[in-house]
């Protein structure tokens, strides 16, 4: 007889995350710490966990100055006094000075984030974990790294997601200055070169985070199937061998796999309080109307009904989101659409902000290009407005404009890369399929194809339009969320303890509400 628990303990490492569901704590809605899209999975996925009844706890940095922004003094002793009463909870914050006083989950100085993942990793490892005893511990990104290779020493299963392919490198006696007993589980760690042994190391070799999180780990997977194909078949020269080499071996072993991240929930059209006009798939040629009005109108674009509007909605970055491309062909694409009143609509930071500013000022192109910085309200107001959704990508680990576009009836126009190739397929009208608009080879010539194709769907009958925007809409809905992620996620769990299986053990969830053993033989 084997006892299997029927609700296993899990424990989410992150460094970041948004919105936790009140029931895991007096002080949830007040840990609030987010940089990037891995807040809004991590909470995702700790809320459906919980929503599941599954026994799931989360460890994050205390970032006291990020928590309690905003927050005035009343209520921040009110805080001091729950937060003394947190023992029960399933919140679990790791206490160090390094983060005490952070304005942002990382900082602008490398040192600076070195110290912050080392202090939460102490924490975890030396407190945390003894105090939750999961029986599985699922780590984010390289600020977590080493905590695999402790987990694999102690016989703990452990997930590694990457998120983010960067990494952070440092020697092990610069590990074990800040308090963390690296010397237990050195072998589990991933090295510059091949270790001879723990004190030749210690002080000369270092360690590389994020490829240790790879290697350490029982399970890895990207934010994307196709992004982890590409990063095995070497597509990506950015992608530095040891991390390529590490997911290659887990990959073979049949210990990979890619998971999409989905939108924030509040990315609803019907119901997100951003809008001047909400609206679900079957009003949305209404609602998107209302939308485009108060756009064109709040920007100063030409007021036109039937005006095409492309939106660009990521930071504008050369490197990886293509904006090179549509600053090289914005004058020609304007031009040759310019009875049609096309425009585009960029909200996003970037060094290619001025780029597109100076080539709006050249061609007095003010009511046919708006160039905007980053407001959140503004940008769902431009994806409820907007008929197409820019992504030419060089590469995209996940992506979420394209689903939350897809989600607003705005179609995506975008390159057919890593996690676009997972969400986005050819819009084929005749075959009542496809979401989107996608070129293969990343050029000028690549876009401008997309382009031509999205404006020979927009020119179509109305009829026509609405209904295929009505599917996709719908196919969104139902598709990109995070219940579809997390049950992904949870089946990856139950791959995890019930391998090997034991005697056919498998088929009924183990995550369900109640916390009984159960015997299997």
């Amino acid at each position: 007889m084997i006892a299997k628990k029927k609700n296993p303990r899990v424990l989410i490492v992150t460094p970041e995350v948004t919105y936790l569901p009140p029931g895991m704590g007096n002080m949830a809605n007040y840990f609030r710490a987010k940089a990037g899209g891995l807040a809004d999975v991590s909470a995702a996925l700790v809320s459906a966990l919980f929503k599941l009844g599954a026994d799931v706890h989360v460890a994050l940095p205390d970032f006291r100055t990020v928590f309690y922004s905003g927050v005035g003094p009343v209520m921040r002793k009110e805080l001091s006094t729950i937060r003394s009463n947190m023992p029960e909870d399933r919140i679990h914050l790791a206490e160090d000075r390094a983060f005490f006083y952070q304005s942002g989950v990382y900082s602008n100085y490398p040192q600076e984030n070195f110290k912050i993942s080392l202090a939460f990793q102490r924490e975890v490892i030396n407190h945390i974990i003894p105090q939750v005893q999961p029986d599985l511990i699922h780590c984010n990104d390289w600020m977590t790294g080493l905590i695999p290779g402790q987990a694999r020493w102690m016989g703990i299963p452990c997930l590694f997601t990457i998120h983010n392919i960067h990494t952070e490198k440092y020697t092990l006696d610069q590990i074990e200055d800040r308090g963390l007993d690296a010397a237990s589980f050195w072998q589990a760690l991933f090295y510059e070169r091949p270790p001879l042994n723990y004190e030749e190391s210690r002080n000369n070799n270092r360690v590389d985070f994020l490829t240790s999180g790879v290697f350490g780990a029982h399970f890895v997977n990207t934010v994307s199937p196709t992004f982890l194909t590409e990063i095995i078949e070497g597509r990506h020269k950015f992608i530095q061998e040891p991390v390529q080499k590490e997911l290659t071996s887990k990959w073979h072993a049949e210990c990979a796999t890619g998971i999409l991240n989905a939108p924030d929930p509040s990315y609803n059209p019907a119901s997100d309080k951003s809008l001047p006009c909400t609206y679900g798939p079957k009003d949305h040629q209404k609602g998107k109307l209302e939308n485009k009005r108060y756009l064109q109108k709040n920007l100063g674009l030409a007021r036109d009904d039937k005006a095409p509007i492309f939106f660009w909605p990521s930071r504008l970055d050369p490197i990886q989101k293509g904006c090179q491309l549509l600053a090289d062909i914005m004058y020609d694409v304007v031009a040759k659409y310019w009875n049609n009143n096309l425009q585009i609509v960029v909200v996003a930071n970037g060094e290619y902000q001025r780029i597109f500013r100076d080539i709006v000022l050249h061609h007095d192109f003010h009511d046919r290009v708006a160039i905007q910085n980053f407001d959140e309200r503004l940008s769902r107001i431009a994806f409820a407005a907007s008929d197409f959704v820019l992504m030419p990508s060089s590469f995209e680990p996940c992506g979420l404009p394209q689903m939350i576009g897809a989600t607003y009836g705005s179609l995506p126009v975008a390159h057919d890369t890593g996690g676009i190739h997972d969400t986005v397929w050819q819009m084929d009208v005749q075959g009542d399929n496809g979401n989107g608009f996608l070129y293969e080879v990343q050029d000028t010539q690549g876009l401008w194809w997309a382009f031509d194709k999205a404006m020979e769907f927009y020119t179509m009958p109305p009829k026509v339009k609405q209904a295929q925007i009505t599917r996709v809409m719908q196919h969104s809905l139902e598709n990109f969320n995070h219940e579809v992620n997390a049950q992904k996620y949870i089946e990856l769990y139950e791959k995890m303890l019930n391998r090997p299986l034991i005697n056919g053990v498998g088929g009924k969830s183990l995550f369900q509400s109640s916390s009984d053993e159960k015997a299997n033989t």
